[in-house]
């Protein structure tokens, strides 16, 4: 499960010939930052009295300020409901206008949603912006997964990706942090502060973007090889050999050709569903929807609340503790990502979230409320959490690896789209089963997640294939060769490997004619 793949690959195998491109991926991977940033904010948002004095009600039975069940549902759910319509969008916009376009409009839907947040006191004008943001968290999510599994050296996405979870890590951290120290405010400021941190990522990006060339491969989707050849070489070290480019921009300009050839004057949503293409759209849909079936959903928004009706103390320190568990999680898989393969990692990863609801759920069951449970909620919550941001950045890199270059954006997009529909579904409903005015499940609301989970790790075994170190190029070829996925890992790509060669041959002939060498033998 660990030994190497072998790939064709014609890139130096290191990380500093590519610092470069990291550093690239690294601005575009802030984009996840908003995402975290959000569900840490708003989910303290439904326990703090200047929020809930402006949005709520007084309980005079509680002697405490609340809020309705339905508020809270539409609060968190409109957001995953707007993720879902900026997702599905993704495909058509990606194709005609590129990826680092759909980013900066993913911020200019950001400011405007976060200033109507910050001065309305209007719930419905807090739904309308709470539905906005989410188009513009969709778009900041699927366009930069995109642009980076596109961009990134073979051997390195997964590190990209690992870099793209903790920056969802840190903006939980920073969000859960801010509603740390202002939950206390009894004036409106007690969410305003928190919500102008939304203005930073967007910014940063947004000015970086201007420095960065657009994804080559879908610039060679349009046909613009020019500017394709120029972004690569943008992406790429100065000090790369010549023969290393040549060979992979050769590779993904016979590759495109191929794939623009089959798909040529075709519908894509339609392609999407045939021959080799249907394999390859279902299992990266599937792969990208893991992140709802496993009950992260409700756990990540509702932590802070979850905890406070359970009775634990400190709630908002202790959310924040668990939310740095979930950077310890992501650092620690990024010191094996280069040496353990993607099933592996989502394999433990799944196992060991569904073990961890299960173990809560039991708690609450043998001695609902106790001091003891409580202390056994925030462990398993926080290992919860641990595994799941551990595993978590190689489902979405899988998800963007399936599909073809020409699909990229219509599979990702749809694929995203559903995973937010899901977490909609789980964010809605929660409250339901959570909620000590409604089924008051508690913590026993894990069992449902075992068995989900358990679904999961069934289908990983069965269907994923391992595509480690593989380039998008050699993913393509294995599946059109048909490959089952338990022999993905040992395949060995013949038409990648002529394109590498036919690169060298092309420099070397390039060599001899400027030098006046023979061409052939003497």
């Amino acid at each position: 499960m660990v030994g190497a793949v072998i790939s064709a690959n014609p890139l130096q195998l290191d990380i500093r010939s590519h610092r470069k491109c990291l550093a690239i991926c690294f601005v575009v991977t802030v984009s996840s930052f908003q995402y975290g940033l959000d569900y840490a904010l708003v989910g303290g948002f439904m326990a703090m009295p200047g929020f809930l004095k402006v949005f709520g009600y007084y309980d005079e039975a509680t002697s405490k300020w609340a809020i309705d069940p339905t508020v809270q549902q539409l609060i968190s759910s409109l957001m995953t409901i707007g993720t879902f319509v900026g997702s599905l969008s993704v495909g058509p916009f990606s194709s005609k206008l590129g990826r680092r376009n759909g980013l900066w409009a993913a911020s200019i839907l950001n400011y405007i949603a976060t200033a109507i947040m910050i001065g309305t006191t209007n719930i419905g004008a807090l739904y309308l912006a709470r539905f906005i943001l989410g188009i513009s968290v969709g778009w900041f999510l699927t366009f930069a997964q995109v642009y980076i599994n596109e961009v990134a050296p073979a051997h390195l996405r997964g590190i990209v990706f690992a870099v793209y979870q903790t920056q969802l890590c840190i903006g939980s951290i920073v969000g859960a942090a801010i509603d740390n120290g202002t939950h206390a405010m009894l004036g409106k400021g007690a969410y305003q502060i928190p919500l102008a941190v939304f203005f930073i990522a967007p910014t940063i990006q947004t000015v970086s973007l201007f420095f960065f060339p657009e994804s080559p491969r879908w610039l060679m989707t349009h046909g613009r090889e020019a500017a394709a050849e120029s972004a690569l070489r943008q992406l790429r070290n100065r000090n790369i050999r010549e023969t290393e480019f040549r060979a992979e921009f050769e590779e993904i300009r016979v590759s495109t050709v191929e794939q623009s050839n089959h798909l040529k004057g075709k519908h894509l949503w339609i392609e999407m569903w045939k021959g080799t293409n249907r394999r390859r759209s279902i299992l990266s849909i599937a792969v990208i929807c893991f992140h709802c079936a496993n009950g992260s959903s409700w756990l990540n928004i509702y932590t802070t609340y979850f905890l406070t009706v359970a009775g634990v103390k400190e709630a908002f320190a202790l959310s924040t503790m668990i939310t740095c568990m979930g950077l310890v999680g992501v650092l620690a898989s990024i010191s094996i990502v280069l040496y353990v393969g993607r099933r592996v990692m989502l394999l433990i990863g799944v196992g060991a979230c569904g073990f961890c609801q299960l173990a809560f759920a039991i708690a609450w069951t043998v001695a609902p409320g106790t001091e003891a449970t409580a202390k056994s909620v925030v462990a398993f919550i926080a290992l919860f959490t641990f595994f799941y941001v551990a595993y978590a950045p190689y489902a979405w890199l899988l998800g963007g690896e399936l599909p073809s270059n020409h699909l990229r954006a219509h599979t990702y997009g749809v694929g995203t789209a559903l995973n937010f529909l899901g977490n909609w579904l789980g964010v809605f409903t929660a409250p339901y089963f959570i909620n000590p005015a409604s089924l008051g499940w508690n913590a026993k609301y894990g069992y449902i997640w075992f068995v989900s989970n358990m679904i999961v790790f069934t289908f990983t075994w069965a269907f994923i294939p391992e595509t480690r170190d593989r380039t998008l190029e050699e993913i393509n070829e294995i599946f059109e060769s048909k490959v089952p996925a338990r022999k993905f890992k040992e395949y060995i790509c013949v038409g990648t490997e002529v394109s590498k060669e036919a690169a060298t041959n092309k420099m070397d002939v390039s060599i001899d004619h400027v030098e006046g060498r023979p061409k052939g033998p003497a």
